[in-house]
């Protein structure tokens, strides 16, 4: 094969254009590991990525995609050979480098992990980046002492990517998990999930609150941030923690000391791009075993083809996404 197809985004003066085109393998940037991508999936970088105004592209022409999975085509690096089976999230992929909307990606190998024995390629990129940062917020949490029996565990979001893997993956290992929304039509999805309480997003958003407020929460994962994050630490509950990986309600935060303090809270930070290989691989074993959801395929990931996604990649941006949206770009 001397060419293969990309989903390519190119800028140029008044001139912007999502397409696929024919790539050659002398196109492609620099790498030890040669990958036929099978899966990618569709995450609200990429939708950034494909949009004028997103800020995330720096050089044109670009293919976009912050996650993959494939078959190792060819690799300069020992610890890779032909026909592995790998995975890549994170790191400069799809942002400075080529990504994984091209049925041919060519990476640096310290960012590859070898796919997990339990897991298959489509699977791992239901999981991908928001399931990997979810699973990263859970670790995160248990490492400061969050278990079922300390109470209720509030997720954000709820319905995105980030929020509905951390809430199927709370409920598979035991967390009475709160789900807070804005769709009131995805209430029986979030159950489905294993959500025990479903909350409106104004109720964790509300238009004023006390730097400390009543105590409702033994811990949080919130992708959204801004205000939502605020309450979220004025009403965690002494000792509690909140795992926050995104800023879909702002950058500013109006909180105070006072939860950090007077309630001992511990905001985690939540950097799924950079994470050290070693805790990359101990939980993309635990998310490929003891945490994934039955839910895993049949509710939260819905497939579409390399060809439908300049269409699908403007209605992350707007929050039209539920779950995760998988694209086979290689399987057929």
């Amino acid at each position: 094969m001397e060419a293969f197809q990309a989903l390519v985004v190119n800028k140029r003066e008044d001139m912007f254009a999502v397409s696929l085109q024919e790539m050659s393998f002398a196109e492609l940037p620099e790498g030890e590991v040669l990958i036929r991508v099978m899966y990618s999936s569709v995450n609200y970088k990429d939708g950034l990525a494909a949009d004028p105004n997103g800020r995330i592209v720096r050089s044109y022409p670009f293919v976009p995609g912050i996650d993959l999975a494939g078959i190792v085509e060819s690799s300069e690096d020992s610890r890779f050979a032909k026909g592995d089976q790998v995975l890549v999230t994170g790191y400069d992929m799809g942002v400075s480098h080529f990504g994984g909307f091209s049925q041919f990606a060519r990476v640096r190998a310290d960012w590859v992990v070898p796919l997990p024995e339990a897991l298959t390629l489509k699977a791992a990129m239901v999981f991908g980046t928001a399931g990997f940062t979810a699973a990263l917020s859970i670790h995160k949490l248990e490492q400061n002492g969050i278990r079922p029996e300390k109470g209720t565990i509030l997720v954000t979001g709820a319905t995105g990517g980030v929020g509905s893997m951390a809430v199927a993956m709370l409920a598979k290992r035991g967390y009475h998990v709160a789900a807070s929304t804005g769709k009131t039509e995805e209430h029986a999805y979030l159950q489905n999930l294993g959500a025990k309480e479903i909350l409106h997003r104004t109720e964790v958003s509300p238009e004023s609150f006390r730097p400390l407020d009543k105590q409702r929460w033994a811990a949080a994962v919130d992708p959204v941030g801004g205000r939502t994050l605020a309450y979220i630490l004025s009403t965690t509950q002494y000792g509690g923690s909140v795992a926050v990986s995104g800023l879909t309600g702002g950058t500013d935060v109006p909180t105070t000391v006072f939860p950090f303090i007077l309630r001992g809270i511990n905001l985690l930070g939540i950097d799924s791009v950079y994470c050290p290989m070693d805790i990359r691989m101990q939980v993309w074993n635990q998310m490929a075993n003891e945490w994934k959801p039955e839910t895993l395929l049949q509710e939260i990931g819905q497939e579409i083809p390399l060809e439908q996604l300049p269409n699908v990649l403007p209605e992350i941006l707007k929050g039209n996404v539920r779950g995760r949206t998988i694209v086979n770009v290689g399987e057929r």
